[in-house]
């Protein structure tokens, strides 16, 4: 288990994260917030890349300065954005990440060659990273996160840049593969975890403002999403007016499609709230 207690980050006069805390067992959790909530700054901590100001992270009863070494080989992390060495090959890169590792040769080659397999990537392992589409060096970069089977792996915005066939793919590869394992999946992308996570993190401004369930946070906004189809002007003003709102497609017309307290229109029409919703309402009433 893992366990963030009054987790604090500070630069300078900025507070990064504003005493955190929460537990994380098995599953994937999705770390939601908009940029500069302190999702890579909680990430980091975990990862050991920094140091923070106040409170701790603990793993199975023990902090994670105490374990060292021992807690590092636990985790797996695949960076927003993989700096890979171009003119590697796949393989060379797995092999090379495997060593950094520590993991013995014999291992570390039946280890390659299996994650290379389990992400479609084994028909390519002779080929060099910079002929890769992104697709595929997200792939490699989870594949590397996964050498020496970590017990936590964190994914840093891992599907960015995707198109949504190749994000679609990449979700149903991290279902099948992180079984068993404690995942953060950090990203603003939404549609990437409303099916996949077992809890969601709201964070904002460096603190948590939820940790619940997908239908649990559904339920919050139930009977606060509306739709309203209406003409160019009237959807001009009440996308103004209502910066909780997004345009959507309404048979051959377009809508508003609005979170809100109360209703917005006297022609809007009640609808069933979806993760982005959620996403739109907690952070825009953060806003006011």
């Amino acid at each position: 288990m893992l366990i963030f207690d009054g987790l604090t980050k500070c630069y300078g006069k900025c507070t990064a994260l504003d005493h955190v805390s929460f537990e994380l067992e098995h599953g994937i959790y999705a770390l939601l917030g908009p940029n500069g909530a302190g999702k890579s700054t909680m990430m980091h901590l975990l990862a050991g890349l920094l140091t923070p100001t106040a409170g701790s992270i603990s793993y199975n009863g023990k902090r994670i300065e105490e374990l060292d070494a021992d807690f590092r080989k636990q985790i797996g992390y695949m960076p927003q954005y993989p700096g890979f060495y171009p003119d590697f090959t796949a393989w060379e890169l797995m092999r090379y990440m495997a060593d950094m590792k520590g993991i013995p040769r014999k291992e570390a080659v039946s280890q390659c060659n299996n994650l290379l397999r389990a992400v479609n990537l084994y028909e390519k392992r002779r080929d060099r990273i910079k002929t890769f589409s992104g697709g595929m060096r997200q792939r490699l970069g989870l594949a590397q996160a996964l050498l020496g089977t970590p017990d936590i792996l964190i994914l840093d915005e891992p599907t960015a840049g995707l198109d949504p066939k190749e994000r679609v793919r990449f979700r149903n590869l991290i279902r099948r593969l992180a079984a068993e394992k404690t995942v953060i999946f950090c990203t603003h992308i939404v549609s990437d975890i409303e099916t996949i996570a077992k809890e969601v993190l709201l964070l904002h401004h460096g603190k948590l403002l939820r940790k619940a369930t997908v239908p649990h946070l559904l339920a919050e906004i139930n009977g606060k999403v509306w739709e309203v189809t209406a003409d160019a002007d009237e959807i001009e003003h009440l996308l103004d007016r209502y910066p909780r709102s997004n345009l959507v497609n309404s048979g051959a017309q377009t809508a508003v499609r609005i979170v809100h307290d109360s209703k917005p229109h006297p022609q809007a029409e009640a609808r069933t709230g979806v993760l982005e919703d959620v996403y739109l309402y907690m952070f825009e009433e953060q806003n006011q």
